[in-house]
Parts: C-alpha cells; sequence; structure tokens
C-alpha cells in the first residue's frame, strides 16, 4: 500500500477546511472514484488541516492528488490558500 498526507496550513487554509466541511458529501463521494483507495480522511486542525490518504499502490494514491486538486480548483478557487506541503512513501503498518 501507499499513502499521500497533504498538511495544509497558512494563509487561507482554515477557510479551505470551512469548504471542505460544508462539501463534505461531495469530497467523499470523488475521492470513492479513485483507483484502489483503500481509505481517505480529513483532520482539521487549529489553522488548517490535513488529508490523509492510502491507496493499494502509488498510482491511486497520484490519482487521489490529481482528484483534490481538480476539486479545489472547481470549489475552491477563490479561497486563497497555499498548496499543500506533501509528504508520501509505502505503508509499513496499518491498523484497522
Amino acid at each position: 500500500m501507499y499513502a499521500i498526507v497533504r498538511n495544509y496550513s497558512g494563509s487561507g487554509a482554515k477557510q479551505l477546511f470551512d469548504v471542505l466541511d460544508k462539501q463534505k458529501a461531495e469530497v467523499e463521494a470523488n475521492l470513492r472514484r479513485v483507483s484502489g483507495l483503500v481509505s481517505y480522511t480529513l483532520v482539521r486542525s487549529g489553522d488548517g488541516g490535513m488529508s490523509i490518504t492510502v491507496c493499494n499502490d502509488k498510482a491511486g494514491a497520484d490519482e487521489s492528488v490529481k482528484v483534490a486538486r481538480e476539486w479545489i480548483k472547481k470549489n475552491a478557487a477563490d479561497v486563497p490558500a497555499y498548496p499543500p506541503a506533501i509528504m508520501e512513501g509505502p505503508v509499513i503498518v496499518q491498523i484497522k
């Protein structure tokens, strides 16, 4: 499995997570279309938040980044948020 963590902070990040929260059903529907999706989690923090995506392989994880980027461009283009810091890599342990 492969995971990608996108950390949104700084200017506009809190506003972006307000938009994501209001449209979470649509966000979920879009991410469910990602090939090989194992799990997707949005976590709100004090100044923004992060998304954690786990897929069967790197190709699915890369697809999730593309889907997220397109959704934000379409639904939150007016939010002045910085691009996320991205961390990614193979999953070593996952407990469900």
